[in-house]
């Protein structure tokens, strides 16, 4: 393999980050991503340490879902958004930037938004139950990966390839 090709290589077995729109507190939730066409992530009690909920907004139809990790529903989704769920938006825009976030749940806003309270309130979804385990587990695994010590040796399971190329 000739060094440019070695070069490119290595350049596309790479996933780019992209960094955060702006930095946030992660003590309130914890996790969050946009994956399996859903904003989703877990979010922390107000009242009780022990407790985590798991809450997710579907992209396209908007339906919302609000829980504990072992799937008891949020006593705050009374026919609209808890304050879970206005806590996971408010995050996703910090983090992945309005227009990301906006663009991924197909959302039509106008003129934009600033909070979670205005995407949720651009929203003409309505609650339906979603499983959280899913979430949790891979809040979990994130987790589990403060655990290892510092190492320079990269993780096989931390390790994507390339969409294009892959098969070299």
């Amino acid at each position: 393999m000739a060094d440019a090709e070695r070069t490119a290589w290595r350049r596309h077995s790479t996933v780019r980050v992209v960094p955060p729109a702006r930095p946030r507190k992660l003590a309130k939730v914890p996790f969050l991503e946009l994956a399996d066409g859903r904003l989703q992530g877990v979010v922390s009690s107000g009242s009780d340490v022990d407790r985590v909920y798991v809450s997710s907004i579907a992209s396209g139809t908007h339906a919302y879902h609000c829980s504990t990790n072992n799937n008891r529903p949020c006593g705050g989704l009374r026919g609209e958004p808890c304050k879970h769920l206005h806590a996971l938006a408010d995050e996703a825009l910090l983090q992945y930037g309005a227009d990301r976030v906006v663009r991924y749940l197909r959302v039509d806003v106008g003129a934009g938004v600033d909070t979670g309270r205005e995407l949720l309130a651009a929203l003409a979804g309505r609650h339906e139950p979603t499983p959280a385990a899913v979430v949790f587990s891979r809040f979990l695994r994130h987790l589990s990966y403060l655990e290892l010590p510092g190492s320079a040796v990269p993780l096989p399971e931390l390790h994507w390839f390339p969409a294009t190329g892959a098969g070299r």
